[in-house]
């Protein structure tokens, strides 16, 4: 899966991840971290960051096909209308 595609989904689905799993994401993907200064940082094999990596991605995917929200979003920007309104129905769709 392409990486900002991933980027996307996790600014989507953060909330629903672990604190380890939204550390070790924000260092590879934001901070640009490598797997080896991850597992340093945090006193961890390599292996167990790169599987932490991996478990995660396959959750975002997870919720995505369940919930469709990046999807709605897509469709959402490809409507003509008012930014106000486009900016009401964002809002109604992040609504717990």
């Amino acid at each position: 899966m392409e990486r900002d595609i991933i980027i996307s989904l996790y600014d989507i689905y953060h909330n629903l991840l672990t604190d380890k799993q939204r550390m070790y994401f924000e260092d590879y993907y934001y901070a640009d971290l490598s797997l080896s200064e991850i597992a340093d940082n945090y006193n961890v094999s390599r292996n167990a960051v790169h599987d932490q990596l991996k478990r995660t991605v396959i959750e975002l995917e997870e919720y995505e096909n369940k919930l469709h929200l990046q999807a709605k979003f897509q469709k959402l920007d490809k409507i003509e209308c008012d930014e106000a309104i486009k900016s009401q129905i964002t809002d109604i769709l992040w609504e717990d």
